[in-house]
């Protein structure tokens, strides 16, 4: 889509296109309103500068719209047009790091409560399953500051897709 057709829209639809990008309510409806953009780095700037004010509800918000990495039948039913760019290169890894990165992502789970967000393009699983297990020995609170920087990097990156002047 043209940032020209983006700007277009009403404000309810340009919420739920943006909330493709990130599933946190607060932030598509702060970001939609704040539409029309001057040009996409405009738009990735309000994007960013929203995105900084999240509270951690509205990060845990945004972590629900996510598969755990590996878990390719999630990937498959839900995210199958993004998974490749997304998950990096989990899709290739052997059965025993997917079952590595499932174990992980379980312990991450336990321990955080929440899922283990990492922007995944192009990293290969191990290299994903190692940030994992590094990730592991941190508290919460850092942890969601990771999460959320992350998310921020995914958010980019759907923002592209969505966006054709941001992906040129």
């Amino acid at each position: 889509m043209k940032l020209a057709a983006f700007n277009q829209l009403d404000t309810e639809t340009r919420a739920e296109q943006l909330l493709a990008c990130c599933h946190c309510r607060v932030w598509a409806d702060r970001v939609a309103a704040t539409a029309p953009f001057a040009s996409a780095a405009a738009l990735l700037e309000v994007a960013a500068t929203v995105w900084a004010e999240a509270t951690e509800t509205d990060i845990l918000e945004a972590f629900s719209g996510h598969p755990e990495i590996g878990d390719l039948s999630a990937l498959r039913n839900r995210f199958a047009k993004t998974a490749s760019a997304e998950q990096g290169q989990v899709t290739a890894a052997s059965d025993e790091v997917l079952l590595k990165l499932k174990a992980g992502n379980e312990a991450y789970r336990d321990k955080f409560g929440f899922i283990f967000i990492v922007f995944a393009a192009n990293k290969s699983a191990e290299e994903m399953l190692a940030l994992l297990e590094q990730r592991l020995e941190n508290n919460r609170s850092e942890e969601l500051m990771n999460g959320a920087r992350e998310q921020g990097l995914i958010t980019r990156l759907r923002l592209g897709q969505l966006i054709e002047e941001l992906s040129a």
